[in-house]
């Protein structure tokens, strides 16, 4: 995944609401799986084993996030796990299964964003940093202008 696009998923974790972080986790696997389809045509254990890693961790925070008091839950948990698997089946040489992933989260994903719709709750991250589009231009340079925030900016415990 390139910085370009981490900037864009981190600015949009710190504004979204629970719904909204789901979507993203699915967003940012699906790009890990295809980091993982690219390293295997290139044949780079090391990027397969970094990609692999990283689809596993959105998949951990995604098993983590669920609710086991509905049923739906304990599908949801299953679709996961058999990712999960896929993914080690992949690193391990043992198949090529980043289609199988795609075709099991790419739904979710479309569903949850459907869902996102009407989740009218505020950001999860409270009192993060605003960020305004304040590039403006210099002499030879392109400067990011931010309001200062505060000292107040940040997790508060």
């Amino acid at each position: 995944m390139t910085k370009e696009k981490i900037q864009q998923y981190t600015l949009r974790i710190a504004r979204a609401n629970s719904t909204d972080t789901i979507v993203i986790l699915y967003e940012m696997l699906l790009d890990y799986v295809d980091d993982a389809e690219n390293a295997l045509k290139l044949k780079d254990e090391t990027a397969l084993a970094d990609a692999v890693r990283k689809a596993r961790g959105c998949l951990n925070e995604l098993l983590q996030s669920l609710n086991m008091d509905y049923e739906i839950a304990g599908n949801l948990k299953q679709l996961y796990m058999f990712c999960l698997r896929k993914l080690v089946h992949t690193q391990a040489g043992h198949e090529e299964a980043p289609d199988e992933i795609r075709r099991v989260i790419a739904p979710l994903r479309d569903a949850f964003e459907e869902i996102a719709k009407f989740n009218q709750n505020g950001p999860v991250m409270g009192n993060s940093q605003t960020v305004y589009a304040g590039l403006t231009y210099g002499r030879n340079t392109l400067t990011e202008n931010m309001t200062d925030q505060g000292a107040n900016r940040g997790m508060r415990v």
